[in-house]
């Protein structure tokens, strides 16, 4: 199958990385500078199981889409409504795409530009870009999907490629939960620039992450959305599970690029404010986060 991945980072580059050494024809679409790389050396995956230089297809433009059945959306969710005017031109009419994206809202927003079908997924891996062609995989790697006509396939295809997908009757209980938890640390690391094993260890970091749990699930229950009951466990456990793991929000910082905190604790801080549900600890981890962008 041809397989594009629209936005080659840390995300995209690890799952296309593994569809590409299951044997898929994969392009990763990304910046110059990590497309030459890939096309001189392969990819170079760094995982917790293996290490090798992945031959794989890379290109700068968004046409590279055309011809895929399946195109994987990994842009930061800033860019969302630009990666998708700038595929729709090259889009297959029976492409699926699916969002492997930070956020709740994101297929929605891509659905609302696209004919093709599209679906969210929810993504649970630790990654991140060593360098130019190179990405470094600190742990998990597996993915939630919806119930649907393709649901069933798209197991199968990931599954050979050795990552696990769940279909879940909830999807929309499963992107809040992952929200949740980007909501709880990414914010804190991305101020403190500190693995999440450290992060928990400051004098009262908890109880501010506590109290960025009890606003979200606020926002989730006024929404009409149904979180999973063991998400506080869920939140503790991350920082046990990847303690090494710096969130995104602190890699974007650290490299002076712009983040997805508007679509994380922002976009918390907005549906609080539609739906009459304040959320001070929110609020002021985003404003921090903005200022630190604006230096």
């Amino acid at each position: 199958m041809k397989i594009a991945v629209m936005g080659a980072g840390a995300v995209g580059c690890y799952y296309g990385g593994m569809l590409a050494r299951a044997g898929h024809a994969v392009v990763l679409i990304g910046r110059p500078e990590h497309v030459a790389a890939v096309r001189r050396d392969g990819l170079a995956m760094d995982a917790q199981s293996f290490q090798e230089h992945v031959p794989i297809d890379a290109s700068t433009e968004p046409g590279a889409v055309q011809g895929a059945r399946l195109v994987l959306c990994c842009v930061k969710s800033t860019d969302t409504e630009t990666a998708a005017a700038a595929m729709a031109p090259h889009l297959d009419p029976d492409a699926l795409v699916l969002s492997l994206q930070n956020g709740v809202d994101n297929a929605e927003r891509l659905q609302a530009l696209l004919p093709q079908t599209v679906a969210p997924a929810v993504v649970y891996v630790a990654t991140e870009m060593a360098g130019p062609g190179s990405v470094k995989h600190h742990g998990r790697g597996d993915l939630v999907i919806g119930p649907s006509a393709f649901s069933e396939d798209l197991a199968r295809l990931f599954a050979d490629a050795a990552v696990p997908v769940q279909i879940s009757d909830n999807v929309a209980g499963a992107l809040w939960a992952k929200l949740i938890v980007n909501c709880a640390y990414n914010a804190l690391s991305a101020i403190t620039q500190l693995p999440y094993g450290r992060l928990v260890q400051g004098a009262g970091v908890e109880d501010v992450m506590r109290d960025v749990l009890h606003e979200c699930l606020a926002v989730a229950q006024a929404a009409g959305v149904t979180v999973p009951p063991d998400i506080p466990e869920a939140v503790q456990r991350i920082a046990r599970t990847m303690p090494g793991q710096i969130s995104s929000t602190a890699q974007d910082l650290a490299r002076h690029k712009a983040s997805e905190i508007d679509h994380l604790n922002g976009y918390v801080l907005r549906k609080g404010e539609t739906l009459g549900i304040p959320t001070p600890v929110n609020r002021v981890l985003h404003a921090v986060v903005k200022l630190l962008e604006s230096r």
